[in-house]
């Protein structure tokens, strides 16, 4: 799917302090580039982000996963108008310096709040969660080195950090159980917020074999490849979440 034309607005971003609700970002990119997306390629193909040694680049992100990834937090952790997570943007910074994910976010919450004017508070709300953890066996998988790239390998493969895998399981497991094997189901609109509670640092890069069966659901299913391939568990509870609710935003960005 192309790009799109993009409305480009690029600037010096100075090292400026922002009041956040989840902790406060002192730092700042050194260039920051935001672009707003004309042509827009849906929830199917955007979102794609990518951090190196020195920058964050973003192709199709909404705000909403910005912002979530600016403050670690599920997508369905940060709630707020419905074009949060229908606007697109093209984002391209770099750093002064090598720097590493922490700070990186904390720049890009320095760049959210700049730009997108954002206003928001934080709140804890009670809902049914599913946390995954280590299972006691302990983890099959290892992260592998810094900069290293993604592995080419069969099945269902995965590259990126355990808060990543805990995103993409919350959409997988809102795969209805498939009736007809003709037709894929698609995951659901609800969606329940997968919390990463392994405290497992780093990158990781594994392939694991998915074998759906009509009317088993994916949780039985992940459920299993978790405990057989990956030495992870994963369970269904109902407690306080964290959620950030973006009170107001701007939908295009600003220069300065």
């Amino acid at each position: 799917m192309g790009m799109g034309m993009c409305r480009v607005s690029t600037v010096m971003v100075l090292a400026v302090g922002c009041s956040v609700c989840f902790g406060q970002g002192a730092a700042a990119f050194d260039v920051a580039s935001v672009r707003q997306c004309q042509q827009l390629v849906g929830p199917d193909y955007n979102n794609q982000i990518a951090y190196s040694a020195s920058g964050f680049t973003g192709r199709h992100v909404t705000l909403k996963r910005l912002v979530a990834e600016a403050f670690h937090l599920q997508l369905n952790q940060v709630v707020g108008p419905g074009w949060l997570e229908q606007n697109e943007y093209d984002v391209d910074a770099k750093a002064a310096g090598a720097s590493t994910r922490e700070q990186m976010a904390l720049m890009l919450r320095s760049l959210v709040a700049e730009r997108f004017s954002l206003k928001q508070h934080s709140e804890m709300r009670e809902m049914r969660v599913y946390e995954l953890e280590v299972g006691k066996a302990g983890a099959k998988i290892h992260a592998v080195g810094e900069g290293e790239p993604a592995k080419a390998g069969g099945g269902f493969h995965f590259h990126g950090d355990m808060r990543q895998l805990a995103d993409l399981l919350a959409v997988q497991l809102s795969i209805p159980a498939a009736s007809n094997p003709a037709k894929p189901a698609r995951a659901s609109a609800s969606v329940t917020p997968v919390l990463d509670k392994t405290g497992l640092a780093g990158v990781f890069d594994f392939s694991v074999e998915m074998r759906p069966e009509l009317g088993t659901d994916m949780f039985a299913a992940w459920q299993r490849v978790l405990e057989d391939q990956l030495g992870l568990r994963i369970e269904s509870r109902k407690g306080e979440v964290a959620v950030l609710v973006v009170d107001d935003a701007t939908r295009i960005p600003t220069a300065n």
